[in-house]
């Protein structure tokens, strides 16, 4: 990487370009609903998705041969090069570098650094994002791949998802959060990360990982090895059926808490939440629909269900 400093306006706009390009590729969903708020605040959402998505692909994607060491350095170096380009945009009139050898890395963390800037997003909250990545990295303090409880998989969705939640308040015009809308886009991320679990607990599995509560499962008579079995044969057996519909009841539960948060927010970013978290709940209906068949089948929410939810958002919140 060049010397370029980490203010530098065209290094900035190169990673929100790079940022954009990450969510519009692999964030669907964020991305629909990120098109609906102004501007600077639609470029601020794409630098978070776009951080994330490079350290979980760091995680979940590593290079042929690299170990959990390497994942666990390159995770030190980015949040080295986090924290010096958060704080030289904290400074005025004293250039610096992301410090990153990775030129697109250091492009997204300048475009990061910009929007915590900007929107003042708490840094504390990527430490926690960054903790939670740990846990999935074997070699790690902190590193589990197996969670029984409800409590446990709180502890690594709290860094995973609902830190994001939070995160993105500033985004969507909330300068001053108090404790109800804080928890409610706390719940709101949650409600999304356990969204992805149900629906990729094979893929999930297929990494060696479990995060749905082992003893949820156990209750249906389903552990790891009906798990494996399952997988094997590309099929949901009954017991397993079961528990899904058992941990979608929750995962409802979760939108629905956070549903009031969503009516605290300003006008313009309700709508791109409403649109995202309608969205996201619809993931849940296509898996009831095609009878929880996680196994062998990714449920999806097509182009026009997605557009039509971005439409029925605008719709409902324009007289707001």
């Amino acid at each position: 990487m060049d010397a370029r400093d980490a203010t530098d306006p065209e290094l900035i706009r190169h990673g929100y370009r790079r940022a954009r390009a990450l969510t519009a590729a692999h964030g669907r969903t964020y991305y629909a609903a990120a098109c609906l708020l102004p501007p600077a605040r639609r470029r601020g959402v794409f630098a978070l998705y776009g951080f994330a998505r490079v350290v979980d692909d760091l995680v979940d994607l590593p290079p042929a041969g690299s170990t959990g060491t390497d994942a666990a350095a390159g995770i030190d170096r980015i949040e080295s090069a986090l924290h010096r380009t958060v704080t030289v945009h904290g400074r005025t009139g004293d250039p610096g570098h992301p410090g990153h050898p990775d030129d697109d890395i250091g492009a997204i963390l300048a475009a990061l650094g910009d929007t915590v800037a900007r929107f003042d997003i708490p840094t504390a909250t990527f430490d926690a994002f960054l903790r939670s990545m740990r846990m999935d990295v074997p070699g790690t303090a902190e590193f589990r791949d197996r969670y029984r409880s409800w409590a446990e998989l709180a502890e690594y969705t709290y860094g995973s998802a609902s830190v994001i939640g939070v995160q993105m308040l500033p985004l969507l015009g909330v300068d001053a959060p108090g404790p109800a809308i804080t928890a409610g886009a706390a719940r709101l991320g949650e409600a999304f990360q356990l969204t992805n679990f149900v629906r990729d607990v094979a893929e999930d599995l297929d990494r060696g990982r479990i995060y749905l509560p082992t003893d949820e499962l156990a209750a249906f008579g389903v552990d790891e090895d009906h798990l494996r079995w399952c997988r094997a044969h590309r099929t949901t057996s009954g017991p397993l059926r079961r528990a899904l519909a058992h941990i979608i009841a929750v995962n409802r539960d979760q939108y629905r808490q956070a549903w009031p948060a969503i009516t605290m927010l300003p006008s313009r970013s309700r709508r791109s939440i409403h649109a995202a978290a309608t969205t996201y709940r619809d993931i849940l209906t296509e898996i009831e629909r095609v009878d929880y068949r996680v196994m062998d089948h990714r449920a999806v929410v097509g182009t026009p269900r997605r557009a039509m939810r971005a439409a029925q958002a605008v719709v409902r919140h324009r007289s707001d």
